[in-house]
């Protein structure tokens, strides 16, 4: 068996109606994710890139968030309506989609080199 040449991580964390930072769930990651893995079959890419639902991705402002690995790039406010041009650009033809596209200095992560620990 051969690896995935991709991993599509969609957030699709669920917190109460009372949290102000909303969730991705609540922001329609179920139906991202359904057209991810409806249209990836119908593309040709069963076990070749796989959709993946994911628990919180940090992400909670940039709406339905998700990451393509090994790419490491975010994209935010993803809706079912983005994912012909994310699979059409960034998955088959490497292009990052630029108006979807979580900037380095927006993501919550810490960078482990600026924080004086070692990588």
């Amino acid at each position: 068996m051969a690896k995935f040449q991709k991993h599509v991580f969609v957030c699709a964390n669920e917190r109460s109606a009372e949290d102000p930072r909303g969730s991705c769930k609540a922001r329609g990651a179920e139906a991202v994710l359904s057209a991810f893995k409806e249209q990836l079959v119908e593309a040709g890419f069963k076990r070749v890139i796989r959709p993946n639902k994911a628990g919180c991705l940090d992400q909670c402002a940039h709406g339905v968030c998700m990451v393509v690995y090994p790419d490491a790039v975010w994209y935010g406010g993803v809706t079912p309506g983005d994912v012909p041009e994310i699979i059409e650009k960034h998955l088959i033809r490497g292009e990052i989609v630029q108006r979807l596209l979580i900037p380095d200095d927006k993501l919550t992560g810490l960078d482990p080199a600026r924080q004086g620990k070692p990588a």
